[in-house]
């Protein structure tokens, strides 16, 4: 049995996406009740999923750096009005529990709980007899919307019933009070992001006032589904004389990319559906971005890989995505959850996590303090430091790991799990009569396309496991216990195996990583492996210009390249694995330090003397094919999350002279 991906074509035609057929609602975790249309997956509680491997390693490093002090010296953290001080009191103090709480509970870390315990507990006394609640000075909707994603976190992970009472008094405050979406404001435009919270809520519930609220947020704030499906925005927006506003903000955009998706459940109209779809499309075609982002440096900005992408816009977009795999079932919207999980998320902080980005490029040859082309930011928007622009990632950007592991497993409705994302980590959970079950996925991915599940359970128990194929991974082999298993693994869909499950089972997927090349703009390519995309290895120059904290390492880092960034590459777009060597090394304890790249791909290339820095970027990537008389260079391409200064759109050099490297290309 298998769950046939679809092709974009196909979703827009409005054909369904069955899951095996009309299979009863999850027993064991809450499911949507009537007449919420049900999802196609079931997110599981925080907790039930926790890393291992080296991605286990990746939080630890989140831990160590600003996600574990930032409490400590930011005086937005600080002297929050969220634990009960006079300082900030609008979003940051939320945004930061989003990310914090939950990378607690996923590493058991009894600092980071102890760091986030002074927020809940002031949060959970805060609730007023009308059900307004947080800080008395703030008086926006928007902040209680990131606040109560925290609440339903806090309640997975512990059964706290007074975060449930906090919540279902909020929502009687919405019920009570008129509309207050106005499309000129953030609680307006963000609207929506109340409606998974009720949604959550009525799952524990049932109360059918919640839908009524959620129905009303959708009818009077702003229409995110006709804004997608007839996109407004299909030019370069910086040369246009747009005026920029909410509805061209990057990251208001990569929240509501979920939004008619999340509605769906309620009225599962088809239009709802194709406009998520159709919306992602629009936004590839003409603001698309290596690694599945869209540029917006602050607004929408074209497809120049010297456009920025706000790192609150990329880790919001993996939110999205997370909330659409489980309602929608499409396995191409996990395809692109670990682009952005593994390239655009650790791109735009430094390896040790002590540092950001506020705009990352895709083609990156300083970070300095400078003037570049973009919308509306300012000139320290690529440095990577603690508040490059603006402080609003610095709150935000530590949902992006804990979120992706909590997502990378999802029950079924036929009372088996389904890997919906591949990373080293371990999930409990109930499955069948209600046995709890133990799957160890053992594996390097996405540095490695080899991925063992080991399965752990008390006595043989039936159920069903379903296994994404990525998109790339044609000519992938499953197998059980070592044996091939006779199942068509088809790129662009989920597998599914149902066999009677005893202690010590083993399933392996051995994805092959082919190197694959994207043509990009003026035709140039970016070079792909797996879900990783490869960049260029430049030499990176750290310059201190800013310490925050006299005893931590938050400081704002300039880096500047010292050799020649401007490389074309010797390689056949369409025959591209002739053209590199792949050579591996083990992951280090910090996966994504630049000199310790797990992956490395080999190339040749050549400098293109007119490809110059403009306004303090690299210039307008040149039109391929490029002819250079410059020597041959052998060249080192690394993964995108393990660079600051990078090349990742490549101008196409002729291969007539050189010979590929054939036969040094394994999986």
């Amino acid at each position: 049995m298998k769950i046939a991906g679809f092709l974009l074509s196909a979703i827009l035609a409005g054909q369904a996406f069955p899951l095996g057929g009309a299979e009863p609602a999850n027993k064991f975790y809450p499911v949507n009740r009537p007449p919420l249309a049900q999802t196609k997956f079931v997110a599981l509680p925080l907790g039930a999923i926790k890393p291992q491997g080296w991605l286990k390693d990746q939080l630890t490093v989140q831990a160590r750096g600003l996600t574990g002090h930032l409490d400590e010296f930011w005086p937005d953290l600080k002297n929050s009005a969220w634990k009960g001080k006079d300082g900030d009191a609008w979003e940051r103090g939320p945004y930061y529990l989003d990310g914090l709480l939950p990378l607690a509970y996923l590493l058991d870390d009894d600092q980071l709980a102890g760091i986030a315990g002074p927020y809940i507990q002031w949060l959970l006394a805060s609730s007023q007899p009308n059900g307004w609640f947080g800080p008395a000075k703030n008086h926006d909707r928007w902040p209680l919307a990131v606040a109560m994603k925290v609440l339903t976190q806090y309640y997975e992970a512990t059964n706290d019933p007074r975060a449930l009472t906090v919540l279902k008094n909020y929502f009687v405050y919405l019920k009570n009070a008129p509309p207050d979406w106005p499309d000129k404001e953030w609680r307006g435009v963000r609207a929506m992001e109340n409606v998974i919270t009720a949604y959550w809520l009525y799952r524990r519930t049932g109360d059918p006032e919640l839908l009524k609220v959620a129905d009303s947020i959708y009818r009077n704030s702003f229409d995110w589904t006709s804004y997608f499906l007839k996109f407004p925005y299909t030019e370069d927006v910086i040369n246009r004389g747009v005026k920029y506003g909410h509805p061209t903000h990057v990251v208001n955009i990569a929240m509501a990319i979920k939004h008619p998706g999340v509605f769906f459940q309620q009225a599962p109209d088809e239009r709802l559906r194709q406009a998520v779809f159709a919306g992602i499309q629009s936004l590839d075609l003409n603001h698309g971005q290596v690694g599945g982002r869209f540029s917006g440096d602050e607004h929408l900005a074209g497809r120049r890989p010297t456009q920025g992408t706000e790192l609150c816009g990329v880790v919001e977009y993996m939110f999205s995505l997370e909330n659409l795999i489980e309602v929608l079932g499409e396995p191409a919207l996990a395809d692109r959850l670990e682009m952005l999980a593994y390239n655009g998320n650790p791109g735009a902080t430094t390896a040790d996590y002590w540092a950001h980005q506020y705009d990352q490029q895709a083609n990156q040859v300083l970070c300095t303090v400078a003037k570049r082309k973009w919308s509306t930011n300012g000139d320290d928007s690529n440095l990577y430091g603690l508040e490059p622009n603006f402080g609003c990632c610095t709150a935000n950007m530590h949902q992006g790991w804990p979120k992706f592991v909590s997502h990378l497993w999802m029950a079924t409705h036929d009372q088996g799990l389904a890997a919906v994302a591949y990373g080293p980590c371990q999930v409990t959970a109930r499955v069948f009569d209600g046995t709890t079950v133990t799957i160890k996925e053992v594996t390097e991915y996405p540095f490695d396309g080899v991925i063992k599940f080991k399965v752990e359970i008390p006595d043989p128990t039936p159920f069903p496991l379903y296994f994404r194929i990525p998109a790339w991974a044609a000519g992938t082999v499953v197998k059980l216990n070592g044996k091939p298993e006779p199942v068509k693994a088809q790129p662009g869909s989920f597998v599914c195996l149902q066999h009677n499950w005893k202690s010590g089972d083993i399933v392996t997927l051995d994805m092959p990583m082919r190197i694959r090349a994207e043509k990009r703009h003026n035709g140039a390519v970016a070079i792909y492996r797996g879900p990783l995309v490869f960049s260029l290895k430049l030499f990176e120059n750290f310059r201190a210009l800013k310490s925050h904290a006299d005893k931590l390492p938050a400081i704002d880092w300039q880096i500047t390249p010292d050799l020649e960034w401007n490389y074309g590459l010797i390689v056949d777009p369409e025959k591209p694995e002739r053209y590199f060597e792949v050579i591996k090394r083990d992951i280090a304890s910090v996966p994504f330090e630049h000199n310790q790249a797990p992956v490395i791909l080999v190339a040749k290339g050549r400098i293109i003397p007119e490809w110059k820095l403009v306004d303090n970027s690299a210039g307008e990537t040149p039109l391929s094919p490029v002819v250079s008389s410059q020597p041959v260079t052998r060249l080192e391409l690394i993964p995108y999350g393990s660079t600051r200064l990078r090349i990742t759109e490549f101008p196409v050099l002729s291969t007539s002279e050189v010979t590929p490297l054939d036969g040094k290309n394994p999986k």
